[in-house]
């Protein structure tokens, strides 16, 4: 592999006067083909109390793309106005020797993913992603790439921080601008021809369902799905075929609306008069009729959408209300994630909701986990077939069993204190009692405890540095530094990751006769082991399934590691005695 040089990185303040400076600086320079003939990629920035307006673009002609943004674009946006008026405004020209129209298309692609997802970035301006496939030296963009962002953290800590500080926050693992796979790729072209289809033909309460397991690249389609949406659909041609539609994005989840809606703001597809186009569904119900119709509504963890009355959702099914209220209704669904009674989808309403249905589509691949496909399957046989099979050797994925929630909980504690290692978090399954919002009456804290171990359990202690506590407010609860000294739920940290999961199994799971089985008595979940009372009037209780649900969700959280302690002695020792590797290998 030829050596990758570092890139060079001008920064400007952005005014034709600097812009001329800048030309005549280059004309003699030996790296003027870099700056003024090469393709380049720039950032144009304006700064106020450390926080930042962006706006990433790339060209072959750096000069006169500069003068267009100048003259012309402040006509027709209001961004490039504020630009071009702002005192403040600067721009940083990216060059290297390697560059070409798609290699800077895509370090464009990839700064906009991660400018996207820098928490001093108030709003990136960019109305488009331009994802590229395989070209000449794309084998050089990983390398070329982290030597461009050094550069630009050498320039800017505040707006380019560490890669690390960036690829661990909920926005980033959210963000429209990921690379997708062929088959995320093959999937939004199918739910964009299908949406282009009902719409032309003007039908309404259509149901496209997508469907695949924790960890298969779901939410990243639907934030990728609904930042295209919102720009315009394009066909193959790049024609806009359909402009204006009315969009939506629902989730039922407190931690995965939060960062929906940041990324909403950030790239500017709502403000403080269309808020609700990002909001949770009983909001939405409530607020629309049946006769005003939307045209797309997409619902991610459509599997959380309740199917019973709730608090101030007065209806019977959210799913089946969406359906009233849209033209098309894009759900993300996975069975096996459903953890309430009042979320289970009776065979009646799964008969009635197959009218509805104009596609089905389904994500295979497994994103999230980090691992050999042995261990992969390891894990899922827990969950699907409720065995214990001998522990793979695995190298890329670092999967352990404790003795003692003592050493899984220093273990975490370490990695989350190494900086390359990333987030990592304990969490538990939802055995010890806890109520949100009313205080124990013994002592400060509702714990998860096992012999002479215990923890508080999430959303209970609070930051004590002020500022981090301001900062709190729009990060997930696994992004909160605090939370290290948390235990997590499912109610915290479904439908995220975690470099590093340590996951305590209470007494619900058990092991018995050769089989892991469920047992309600150990649950403290309410929601899951309760009777439900069903349409035609009978009883049921589905604390099995919704307990099975709960281990599944847990077990599939750790991206680079998974460490395990049970509390039941004859799971935790099936599980000791699962792990034959030397030692050495761990």
């Amino acid at each position: 592999m030829n050596r990758i040089r570092t890139p060079i990185v001008e920064t400007i303040y952005f005014d034709k006067k600097s812009l001329d400076q800048l030309r005549k600086d280059y004309q003699k320079n030996k790296y003027k083909k870099l700056i003024l003939d090469y393709p380049t990629v720039y950032i144009v920035t304006d700064e106020s109390k450390k926080k930042y307006n962006v706006y990433v673009g790339e060209t072959s002609d750096i000069y006169h793309r500069t003068i267009q943004h100048m003259n012309q674009d402040p006509l027709k946006r209001e961004d490039w106005k504020a630009f071009t008026e702002s005192k403040s405004s600067e721009m940083l020209v990216i060059g290297h020797e390697f560059f070409n129209k798609s290699l800077t298309l895509d370090i464009e692609n990839r700064l906009m993913l991660y400018l996207s997802s820098v928490d001093n970035v108030n709003h990136l301006y960019n109305r488009r992603s331009n994802q590229q496939n395989e070209y000449y030296t794309s084998e050089y963009f990983e390398a070329i790439f982290t030597k461009v962002w050094k550069e630009l953290h050498r320039k800017n800590s505040n707006l380019f921080p560490v890669e690390k500080v960036i690829k661990d926050s909920a926005v980033f693992k959210a963000s429209p601008f990921h690379k997708l796979t062929q088959e995320q790729i093959d999937a939004k072209e199918k739910i964009k021809t299908k949406i282009f289809e009902v719409l032309d033909i003007g039908l309404d309460g259509q149901l496209i369902f997508v469907t695949g397991a924790a960890g298969s690249g779901k939410t990243v389609l639907l934030s990728s799905l609904f930042y295209e949406l919102f720009q315009g659909v394009s066909d193959e041609d790049g024609q806009i075929q359909l402009e204006d539609l009315d969009n939506y994005l629902l989730v039922n989840h407190d931690q995965q609306l939060t960062v929906y809606q940041q990324i909403a703001t950030k790239l500017n597809l709502i403000n403080k008069q269309n808020e609700d186009r990002v909001s949770k569904p009983t909001r939405f119900i409530n607020n629309r009729t049946p006769e005003d119709k939307v045209d797309v509504i997409l619902v991610d963890e459509a599997h959380l959408l309740w199917t019973q009355g709730k608090q101030s959702y007065r209806g019977k099914n959210q799913l089946l209300d969406l359906l009233e209220r849209a033209k098309v209704v894009v759900a993300i669904f996975d069975l096996d994630q459903i953890l309430q009674t009042n979320q289970y989808l009776e065979e009646s309403t799964q008969l009635e909701l197959k009218n509805h249905i104009a596609a089905t589509i389904g994500l295979e691949n497994q994103m999230r986990i980090n691992s050999s496909a042995e261990t992969v399957h390891w894990i899922r046989n827990i969950v699907d077939e409720q065995e214990i099979g001998i522990i793979p050797e695995d190298k890329s994925y670092d999967l352990r069993i404790f003795d003692n929630p003592n050493d899984l909980e220093e273990s975490i504690r370490k990695k989350a204190m190494d900086t390359n290692r990333g987030l990592s978090r304990v969490i538990a399954t939802f055995d010890w009692k806890y109520i949100q919002g009313k205080k124990p009456e013994d002592e400060d804290y509702w714990m998860v405890r096992d012999k002479e171990w215990e923890m508080p359990w999430n959303l209970q202690l609070e930051e004590s540095d002020q500022n981090q506590k301001r900062k709190n407010k729009n990060l997930s609860w696994a992004e909160q530094p605090h939370t290290i000294n948390e235990v997590g739920s499912t109610y915290t940290v479904q439908g995220f990751d975690l470099n590093y999961a340590g996951l305590i199994i209470g007494p619900s799971v058990q092991y018995r006769n050769g089989k892991i089985v469920f047992n309600r008595e150990g649950s403290k979940n309410r929601n899951a082991v309760q009777n439900r009372r069903m349409i035609d009037g009978s009883v049921e209780n589905l604390a099995e399934t919704l307990l099975k649900n709960e281990l599944n969700v847990l077990l599939t959280r750790g991206v680079n590691g998974l460490y395990i302690y049970a509390v039941d002695e004859e799971l935790r020792r099936a599980l000791l005695e699962a792990d034959q590797r030397k030692q050495d290998n761990l």
